[in-house]
């Protein structure tokens, strides 16, 4: 039971697209990430995703539309519904998934984290 600094556990990376773990609730892990640009359309069969915009800005694309979201925003993609978050500057991001989640769904490339790091 420690305090958890955003602010603190961005400044620990610089990387995007590389998810870090920063807590776990029961099964669900609390990851953050730093993105720029656009990730591959996925989705994940098994599970919804939440996606809260920390600083910056993002837009989720979908295969019928776009959703943007500015900061303090947030989705939840559902189980199975094909997505890509896409973001033109780097835009901070937290996500709320289970354990093991892959963070590209259905796809492999090199977005794809494995094991991502706990910070």
């Amino acid at each position: 039971m420690e305090r958890i600094n955003l602010q603190q556990k961005f400044g620990l990376f610089t990387e995007q697209w590389d998810p870090k773990i920063i807590a776990q609730v029961n099964e669900y892990q609390v990851k953050i990430a730093r993105i720029e640009g656009d990730f591959p359309m996925h989705r994940h069969e098994e599970t919804d995703e939440l996606f809260f915009v920390v600083q910056g800005a993002i837009r989720m694309d979908f295969e019928d539309r776009q959703v943007p979201l500015g900061e303090g925003d947030m989705i939840v993609v559902p189980r199975g519904v094909l997505h890509r978050p896409h973001a033109d500057t780097e835009a901070r991001i937290m996500m709320f998934e289970p354990a093991g989640t892959l963070n590209t769904g259905d796809v492999t490339d090199e977005h794809t984290k494995e094991d991502p790091a706990r910070i």
